[in-house]
């Protein structure tokens, strides 16, 4: 990923790695049957990012979605994370609850997200990126756009490049 260097040094900064689901986590498709929602599709290479992020530069990673589906409490709870908000219509009202409660800067928070409800997050944040296949609205306001799309591997894209940023001197 060829990125500036203004960029890079933003990246350094990151403490926490917050994302939207469907469209960044899961490649924007839902199954229903007559019950309702039954299925949604992770990359397993996302999973290892968020892994990867935890355990190698110490990045906590968060979900905030609009969406309201137990699909995804149960992937975050077998990724182990606790940041997890669902149903979220305000989502810079979430980001400021956080970073408050975590006594964070809004310089140490980056968000990726696909769409026009994460537009206002990402502007606010450290540091934003989308997927290679994110609305030309989120194309817009991201400082990344990394090279795969939503559910095929583009949180892990962002995740390397901010592993990868940490080790810049």
């Amino acid at each position: 990923m060829n990125v500036h260097p203004e960029i890079i040094e933003k990246a350094k900064k990151i403490k926490l790695l917050l994302t939207d689901c469907d469209g960044v986590l899961t490649d924007t498709g839902s199954y229903y049957s007559q019950d309702g929602e039954i299925m949604k599709r992770f990359s397993i290479r996302d999973g290892m990012g968020v892994e990867r992020l935890r355990s190698l530069v110490g990045i906590e990673t968060g979900i905030i979605t609009g969406e309201n589906s137990g699909i995804v409490t149960s992937r975050a709870a077998k990724l182990k994370i606790d940041e997890v908000h669902l149903g979220i219509k305000n989502k810079v009202e979430v980001l400021n609850e956080i970073i408050k409660r975590k006594n964070l800067l809004i310089d140490e928070v980056a968000f990726i997200g696909d769409d026009t409800n994460d537009i206002e997050i990402m502007k606010l944040a450290g540091l934003s990126a989308c997927p290679a296949d994110a609305t030309k609205f989120a194309k817009e306001v991201s400082d990344i756009i990394v090279e795969s799309n939503g559910g095929y591997g583009a949180f892990r894209d962002f995740a390397e490049f901010l592993i990868e940023s940490k080790s810049i001197k």
